[in-house]
């Protein structure tokens, strides 16, 4: 097994913040769609503050993909000036079921 697969099997946990224009761009909807499509669980909400934020969980190398789909990619018409990430730390099982917009 090389480090790769080893990594892809292991899971993990990650909060994030993402900043810039991203409210009223479908931002969370892109968010929701890519973490099912990437086979990940978690949520996304917008803030008060006019920033995005949430948590994913799931394979690491998986999740490393999606951190980069947030920082760099998001929806279409989002302009992302800065994504922050915390809390990434490992985890024995999910600990969230789909992936889900909050209010």
């Amino acid at each position: 097994m090389s480090a790769g697969d080893s990594a892809g099997s292991r899971l993990v946990s990650v909060d994030f913040e993402i900043f810039g224009h991203v409210q009223g761009v479908c931002f969370r909807m892109y968010t929701e769609k890519q973490g099912l499509q990437l086979g990940l669980v978690g949520w996304v909400k917008n803030t008060n503050g006019g920033t995005v934020v949430g948590q994913v969980q799931g394979p690491a190398d998986m999740v490393e993909e999606m951190k980069v789909w947030l920082s760099k990619e998001g929806s279409p018409s989002s302009r992302i000036t800065r994504a922050s990430f915390s809390n990434q730390r490992p985890i024995d099982k999910v600990e969230i079921s789909g992936f889900k917009t909050r209010f």
